[in-house]
């Protein structure tokens, strides 16, 4: 989401590029993090770790990128969290998802 609608919808390979693709997962990265933070009461240091993040990117059948899809999120979470924000990872290529979303990331993560 962004601005309150999603940033990127259809299947990666045949309406978007890699590079789009890794925006929309820096955009599922950014909300994982404000969420975080509206659970932890503002307090992004209480996250002792980002234990994984699953990405779901929409995809045509040929389309073997994923992975560098989810570099977006990864790399946005590691810049801003450092340490904690090391994780381990797996990226699923998907026939559709909701709202024709064109990635949805999930989260898990280790907090104090």
């Amino acid at each position: 989401m962004k601005d309150g609608g999603l940033f990127a919808t259809g299947l990666l390979g045949r309406d978007l590029d890699v590079e789009t693709g890794q925006k929309a997962a820096e955009y599922c990265a950014v909300n994982i993090l404000s969420q975080a933070k509206a659970a932890l009461d503002g307090d992004l240091e209480r996250i002792v770790r980002i234990v994984k993040l699953t990405g779901f990117i929409a995809s045509m059948p040929d389309f073997i990128e994923q992975h560098l899809v989810m570099n977006g999120a990864s790399n946005l979470i590691a810049d801003i969290l450092g340490d904690a924000g090391k994780h381990a990872r797996a990226a699923v290529g998907m026939a559709s998802l909701p709202l024709n979303a064109a990635v949805e990331i999930d989260a898990i993560i280790e907090v104090r």
